[in-house]
């Protein structure tokens, strides 16, 4: 136990053996949840694990082998070929003949090229192993059809706080980890411990490990030691100040409104110092990119389009490189946002569009405008008299595309701001072309 306690991590010495002590994806795993049901009637397939690092991937892939007891093979594919997913195979074949079953868990299948995907198939196919896949990326993109096709995809979601503070409290509990000492630690700091980690069960169990062999130690009266861990030692540990906030409470939304308020009012400095505020207080560049990116079509639109390139950019830099160099992307998006002239047209074009669309959900589409497939639909007048746009000088017909109750309306209403101005004098054009060639108006 001694070796145990000193020359494993935590997060090793505390990985659960059941499902009982499984905590977070309860969409999956809790009481009478399908996932759960497949593992206690031993009806475990192929699947695939999708979600983010240190949600419990590789630990639900474990369990399934212990409870199903079968040989499980953990097979990485940042370090593993062609060569080795044959042996691992071979083995896998000599298993099944003497009735035992074989789990091969492939943690990052996204890495596999299509040749080592296609490797496994004909084993998944002919049932000699069982294949469990983990990726944190969209295993629609990233894993070949035809090995997809044999495979149920389970989505894993990031570990809430309160997911984590039970693990956490756990640890400090259980044997395996510090159940054995006197360790004194306020609930406030082990609950900034949780919201540091985003959602990694990983993260969340080595913090708190540094955090208590960093702590004050001091001896009781009956000689026993005492570890203290202040919030002081934390913010060390993971050389954070008091900017650590609860990333689901009132100062999470308080600073994201400050940032998108900020880059709205057109005050670079303010809007970076905000994006500062968020990303050194943990949290998650994603987040924040994702938002940017609703600022580029909410808050500038066609003013300048660019925007909205700039910001999705932005986001896919976030994904492939991460923290910390991703800080100077975001820096980039959020300065280009504050300082683009400004248009909420589309957001007021959609909004005014969704409130007539939630109260006339029954306004019939012209006929004009109806796609016709069969004859009996040309027959009853889908598509007749339609005119395609392109077939005609000024690529303009007189054609109506809204129902007869909405004739007239105007949901995009362009500002003059940046090119922005441009659409606005192209959509009067349009309007006066129409009205001279007969459009049909507003009873």
């Amino acid at each position: 136990m001694l070796e145990d306690s000193q020359d494993r991590p935590l997060a090793a010495r505390l990985r659960p053996e059941t499902l009982d002590e499984f905590v977070g994806q309860e969409q999956l795993v809790g009481p009478g949840k399908v996932l759960r049901r497949l593992i206690e009637e031993d009806r475990v397939s192929s699947m695939i694990f999708w979600g983010p690092p240190g949600v419990g991937k590789t630990t639900l892939a474990q369990i399934i082998a212990n409870r199903t007891q079968a040989k499980f093979i953990n097979f990485s594919a940042v370090t593993s070929g062609i060569k080795d997913i044959k042996i691992v195979m071979q083995e896998a074949e000599e298993n099944k003949r003497f009735g035992v079953k074989t789990i091969v868990f492939v943690d990052e299948i996204h890495r596999f090229n299509k040749a080592q995907q296609d490797a496994f198939l004909p084993y998944v196919e002919r049932g000699s192993i069982i294949l469990i896949g983990a990726t944190t990326e969209n295993p629609s993109f990233e894993v070949n059809g035809a090995l997809l096709s044999r495979c149920k995809v389970f989505v894993l979601h990031e570990l809430v706080p309160d997911d984590m503070v039970k693990l956490l409290q756990r640890a400090l509990d259980d044997p395996r980890g510090f159940g054995g000492q006197k360790i004194v630690m306020e609930d406030d700091t082990l609950r900034m411990i949780a919201v540091f980690s985003n959602g990694d069960a990983r993260t969340a169990l080595s913090t708190l490990e540094m955090v208590v062999l960093n702590g004050d130690i001091s001896t009781d009266e009956d000689g026993s030691e005492t570890i203290t861990v202040s919030r002081e030692i934390l913010e060390q540990c993971v050389s954070k100040k008091s900017l650590l906030y609860d990333k689901n409470g009132e100062e999470h939304y308080n600073i994201i409104s400050a940032l998108h308020k900020s880059m709205r009012n057109s005050d670079p400095d303010a809007a970076v110092y905000w994006l500062a505020r968020m990303l050194e207080a943990g949290e998650d560049p994603l987040y924040v990119a994702r938002r940017v990116t609703r600022f580029a079509s909410e808050d500038i639109g066609l003013a300048d389009p660019k925007a909205l390139e700039i910001a999705v950019a932005a986001y896919q830099a976030c994904h492939f490189i991460g923290m910390p160099e991703c800080t100077v992307h975001l820096t980039e998006a959020v300065i280009y946002m504050a300082l683009a002239p400004k248009s909420n047209a589309c957001d007021v074009a959609y909004m005014e569009a969704r409130k007539d669309a939630l109260n006339m959900l029954a306004e019939p589409v012209p006929l004009v405008i109806r796609n016709a497939p069969t004859k009996l639909m040309k027959d009853t007048g889908y598509g007749a008299g339609y005119q395609y746009a392109h077939d005609y000088e000024d690529k303009l017909t007189n054609m109506q595309c809204l129902p007869d109750s909405l004739l007239g309306r105007e949901y995009y209403r362009p500002t003059e701001q940046g090119v922005e101005a441009r659409a606005k004098a192209r959509l009067e054009q349009i309007k006066q072309w129409k009205k001279e060639h007969g459009y049909p108006q507003k009873k």
